[in-house]
């Protein structure tokens, strides 16, 4: 599993994009964990899945909110990461009107779960494998936070712990 003082996994995550332009095209674009991480202070946080009543209720909101305290201090990105197609993600996006504050990130093959070790299987409520609810801070691609919720939890993946873990 994933601990403070590690790389993130170099694997790729998917982005839905709205907008052609700067290289990218409209519809899923890959993006590269460690070139994307590479030189910058992110504040990542993983869910199950898009449109569930917790992570839309609050997860998502929450870091929304935080994002010009976040951005305050230090931290240059934050990335939402779930176990979803980047289509899934895209118009979770626009349902929470993250507007370029979140990145919403697919990991459709949880590649990214399986390489942190913080999967979740539901395979036997029909869902498959699933990321664990957790955030992070990672700073130029290194881990110096990482804090995982409890199954059934709602504690320390949420904006406010990251934000004051980050002031820190």
């Amino acid at each position: 599993m994933i601990k403070v003082g590690d790389q993130l996994p170099a694997t790729t995550l998917m982005e839905f994009s709205e907008v052609e332009g700067g290289g990218c095209s409209l519809g899923p674009n890959p993006v590269d964990v460690v070139k994307a991480s590479a030189g910058k202070t992110i504040a990542l946080f993983a869910l199950p899945g898009a449109f569930t009543p917790t992570c839309s209720a609050k997860h998502v909101p929450g870091y929304i909110q935080s994002f010009d305290e976040l951005k305050a201090v230090g931290v240059d990105e934050i990335w939402c990461v779930s176990v979803n197609d980047a289509f899934v993600m895209g118009a979770w996006a626009r349902d929470q009107k993250t507007n370029g504050k979140v990145r919403m990130l697919a990991d459709g093959d949880a590649a990214f779960a399986k390489a942190t070790g913080l999967t979740l299987d539901l395979t036997g409520k029909g869902m498959g494998l699933r990321s664990n609810r957790y955030s992070m801070l990672a700073k130029d691609g290194k881990v110096v936070t990482l804090n995982i919720e409890a199954p059934g939890k709602f504690e320390v993946s949420d904006a406010a712990t990251l934000l004051a873990q980050a002031k820190a």
